[in-house]
């Protein structure tokens, strides 16, 4: 289920934006994109979104930066002094071994660790703070899933409400087909009785019951009614019931396409195939909910 949420904040001489995303997924994949310094926030968020939700690809980031320096990077004069005294010591002890080493560069300089670390780790924003923000943030998307779900709710009722009616259309379409079928079977019955000189009564009966048992589509059409009502009472009861749905779909796909393969008549196949199809659209719905 797709959902976004977005929240800034500030305190000190910090300022902070979170964004969060989701899409859908089989199951839960967080992927979470921290500032260096607050990995102790990591925890703690895996375990709200965790409790918040079961299903989706979900995408959380915390992007800090100092007030007024719009994220520019700021030189740490120690760190840097430190770095430029370790490498004068480095080519001194190089020159008196013999060693000729390539000139150092700025860049070089610049990307030692700490060198363009203007952010003092002590003075970073406190995990319970951030983790306050971050359930507010979290809330917010959950109702963003939740105001779609609800529209969710209203198209797989409809396609529920469409599956009854073709199973209702199945039912009478196949007690119009017996009769044409049971006159046809009589008919060719009895022009094999007429060419034939001798038919075991038994074996004829045992034909006869295989052909109707072939043809019956009394169980798939009960099934099919039982599982119109699963899923509505699946909808109804609220809750993550995705993957509940999922695998309803795959019964509900199974039924019809024994009811196709049974049907032995263009209007009863008709009728399954516009079953297959609202059951597919309904599968495809399926996949955005938790």
């Amino acid at each position: 289920m797709t959902a976004y949420a977005s929240a800034e904040g500030g305190a000190g001489a910090f300022t902070w934006s979170w964004e969060m995303r989701g899409v859908n997924g089989r199951g839960l994949d967080l992927r979470l994109r921290l500032p260096d310094g607050l990995g102790a926030l990591e925890a703690p968020l895996r375990k709200a979104l965790q409790t918040a939700l079961t299903r989706g690809n979900v995408q959380l980031g915390l992007r800090l930066s100092r007030a007024g320096t719009d994220g520019a990077l700021a030189l740490d004069d120690s760190a840097l002094n430190k770095a430029l005294a370790a490498l004068s010591e480095v080519e001194a002890r190089a020159r008196a071994a013999g060693v000729d080493l390539a000139p150092s560069r700025a860049a070089d300089v610049l990307g030692l660790r700490g060198v363009m670390d203007g952010a003092d780790t002590g003075a970073l924003p406190e995990v319970g703070a951030l983790m306050t923000e971050a359930d507010a943030l979290i809330a917010a998307f959950v109702a963003m899933r939740c105001s779609e779900g609800a529209a969710l709710e209203t198209v797989m009722l409809g396609q529920l409400e469409r599956m009854a009616e073709l199973t209702e259309q199945a039912a009478t379409t196949a007690e119009a087909r017996a009769a044409g079928q049971g006159a046809r079977l009589r008919s060719q019955i009895a022009a094999v009785l007429e060419t034939t000189e001798a038919v075991e009564e038994a074996r004829l009966a045992q034909e006869l019951a295989l052909i109707a048992v072939k043809a019956d589509i009394t169980e798939e059409l009960d099934r099919l009614r039982a599982h119109i009502q699963a899923a509505r009472d699946l909808i109804a009861g609220g809750g993550p019931v995705g993957r509940k749905l999922d695998f309803l779909m795959q019964e509900f796909n199974r039924e019809a396409n024994t009811l196709c393969s049974k049907a032995q008549d263009a209007a009863l196949t008709a009728i399954g195939l516009d079953l297959k199809l609202t059951i597919d659209q309904m599968r495809e719905q399926v996949q955005n909910v938790e």
